[in-house]
């Protein structure tokens, strides 16, 4: 992740805003050859993925996105989100298990100017496909934080879990309280720059079994929440967030009983 931080940095140059989802443009040709080194084009194909963002984001720092499934599509392996005009394009990557079949995760994200925001799924044996919308937004990674400085210390680290029923699924709701300072932000008071310190490393697992892996940049929101609809398999959820300072925090939460 943090080579592709660093050669999604040197790339980052402005283009005009494509008012058409998904269309070629020089950024994505890019990013797709260099950074991410895929050579071909990869198709759409809402059969097998959609994602789903507003059109024009309330708050450029924590744009909803939703990845879902038809009930028949082949699972998802792993996905990796971009935003093409952010400063580090390459969002995060996340893997799944398959107790996450099909696919319905939400989670948050910052976006920096208009742009597509792309979901390039992995379907396994070499096989990819893309979902993604245009978003209108702007200034999302160097917006203020939300907290001051000493409430960002007592409450670092700090999780919350539910889980309900949605549609004949369950759906877990897990709340992380981090900063996730994108290196962009000021401190209020001092206007000093605010160094970048994110969550970079998530695992979810239900027992031994995955739910869910997360490795970020600096796109991923302040606080994050990841809403999912999983199988549950009656043990308990264990979640273990890292950051880029070295912090560590583990929980574990009481099962879910299918």
């Amino acid at each position: 992740m943090k080579e592709y931080i660093l050669a999604a940095l040197l790339l980052a140059t402005p283009v005009a805003a494509q008012e058409n989802p998904l269309q070629n443009s020089p950024t994505w040709e890019d990013l797709r050859a260099s950074v991410l080194g895929i050579e071909a084009e990869v198709p759409l194909d809402e059969a097998v993925l959609d994602l789903d963002a507003p059109i024009r984001a309330h708050e450029a720092a924590i744009v909803p996105i939703r990845l879902t499934q038809p009930a028949d599509a082949p699972p998802v392996q792993a996905v990796t989100m971009v935003i093409d005009e952010n400063p580090a394009p390459v969002a995060a990557e996340y893997s799944f298990g398959p107790a996450m079949m099909p696919l319905d995760f939400e989670f948050r994200v910052r976006v920096d100017s208009y742009s597509d925001v792309r979901a390039i799924a992995d379907t396994g044996n070499g096989n990819r496909v893309m979902a993604g919308r245009f978003v209108k937004a702007s200034g999302g990674c160097s917006a203020p934080a939300g907290k001051d400085m000493a409430e960002v210390e007592s409450t670092m680290g700090q999780m919350r879990w539910k889980s309900d029923s949605q549609d004949g699924r369950t759906v877990g709701t897990l709340m992380i309280r981090h900063p996730n300072f994108s290196g962009l932000q000021r401190d209020q008071v001092t206007l000093l720059n605010i160094p970048a310190h994110f969550i970079d490393r998530l695992e979810v697992r239900q027992g031994d079994e995955l739910l869910f892996t997360m490795q970020a940049g600096i796109s991923v929101s302040e606080d994050p929440v990841f809403r999912f609809a999983y199988a549950p398999n009656g043990q308990p959820i264990h979640v273990r967030a890292e950051d880029t300072e070295g912090n560590r925090w583990d929980q574990t939460f009481e099962a879910v009983n299918g």
